[in-house]
């Protein structure tokens, strides 16, 4: 008998290893203007309007490119829809780069920006749903721990910091540049060197047409399918609605622009690491509870213990750092909710996962336009209370997210 090996071991899909490293490289290059490009416009004589725009109708891209990436995945295959997910970044960046921002032709970038804005939902996600249909189901929140890690650490730490680097050197227009290099490097390793053979179902069917509309008619099907995708947008508002208010709110303790980024980026450096972790926790204790008590219990509490620390600790960096490394890994919690969901269906997991990407994608504008329509009314206070319920509402919602014969098909649950 053959003794597992390493990446069984660790949980994750050996077949599928080139296409985890695909994932994370790509994920870098996407993440290169993270943090400068806003300011970056508005230097160059963009109004903070066009700005807002430009970014909002981005957010209303990768919403729509999240949810056709569950149903394309299953209807054309991953590694086709991978492709599309592929060229349209890149052709979005050089329309982006080489004309829109070269000569700051705003309707040029709102187009191009827009569909850059398709890649890398059809990229990555089309890529979890392959890990759902080629993963056992007792290693499936491990593999889809592994996926949110390389997801995260691509977007929100490598990118971050390859960005730092590379912008002093070569520029920003170059650095822009510089992500197409990177993003044909990770589809190279997801799409070359990945030899998995994924035949599609609706390919098997001859219909395609109807896996399409399989995407909508799923919730119908399955109720606790549209469940889960509220939870999933819940999941990650308070991520995209903290950076509109937050650095207002601590600069009145005294913390600079510097200080709130190295808060911001050590959030989610924690927060890849518990990916991991959750995986794990959620293939031993139940994936249903590690969603309930840690994504949205823990994250209703350390969302206020987050806001109130600065009043309640004096200002201290350090502790307002710890609290806000409390929120992002157990941020974490919401992890096992990749491997939940599909599983809820024996053969439409493609259209179960379209509709948990479309909750990834929608929070990029539903936390702004939170923070947007309440802060005028009840301040900064109020919209972090506002977060903060729609947490524990999230962890009452999972509990109706029962798989069927649960106690057969789920991990054994340990009483805690």
């Amino acid at each position: 008998m053959n003794s597992p090996s390493l990446f069984e071991k660790a949980g994750l899909p050996k077949p599928l290893a080139w296409g985890y490293l695909g994932i994370i490289i790509f994920m870098m290059g996407d993440g290169v203007e993270q943090g400068w490009l806003s300011p970056y416009l508005l230097e160059h004589g963009m109004s903070i309007q066009q700005s807002a725009s430009l970014f909002t109708v981005y957010g209303i891209t990768i919403a729509i490119s999240s949810w056709f990436s569950g149903v394309l995945a299953e209807g054309y295959g991953p590694r086709k829809a991978m492709l599309a997910g592929l060229l349209l970044y890149i052709i979005g960046t050089v329309g982006f780069v080489g004309f829109g921002m070269a000569k700051l032709d705003f309707p040029v970038m709102l187009l191009t920006y827009a569909v850059r804005g398709f890649g890398y939902p059809l990229f990555a996600y089309s890529f979890l749903v392959w890990i759902t249909y080629r993963t056992p189901q007792e290693k499936l929140g491990r593999a889809v721990g592994w996926f949110w890690f390389v997801f995260t650490g691509g977007l929100n730490v490598f990118g971050a910091y390859y960005s730092s680097w590379a912008i002093e050197r070569l520029g920003y227009q170059n650095t822009l540049w510089s992500s197409i290099f990177w993003v044909a490097l990770g589809g190279f390793f997801a799409l070359v060197l990945n030899r998995d053979k994924f035949v599609p179902s609706a390919a098997r069917a001859g219909d395609k047409t109807k896996e399409l509309l399989n995407g909508l008619t799923i919730v119908q099907k399955e109720p606790k399918v549209l469940i889960g995708g509220i939870v999933r947008i819940i999941n990650t508002t308070a991520q995209f609605a903290f950076p509109v208010f937050l650095p207002i709110y601590l600069a009145d303790f005294g913390f600079s622009t510097v200080e709130w980024l190295q808060i911001w980026g050590t959030i989610f450096t924690s927060n890849i690491i518990f990916n991991l972790l959750f995986g794990f926790i959620g293939d031993r204790l139940g994936w249903q509870n590690t969603i309930m008590w840690f994504g949205g219990v823990g994250c209703g509490i350390t969302t206020l213990l987050f806001y109130y620390s600065p009043v309640w600790f004096g200002g201290s960096y350090a502790l307002v750092l710890l609290s806000g490394v409390l929120w992002g890994g157990l941020l974490a919690g919401y992890v096992p909710l990749s491997a939940l969901v599909p599983s809820l269906v024996k053969e439409d997991k493609g259209a179960a996962m379209a509709i948990l990407n479309l909750g990834a994608g929608l929070p990029v504008f539903v936390g702004p336009a939170i923070v947007g329509l309440t802060i005028g009314s009840i301040g900064s206070e109020g919209v972090v209370w506002v977060l903060a319920i729609l947490y524990f509402i999230s962890a009452v919602l999972t509990r109706f997210i029962t798989l069927p014969k649960e106690t057969a098909s789920e991990p054994q649950t340990v009483t805690i």
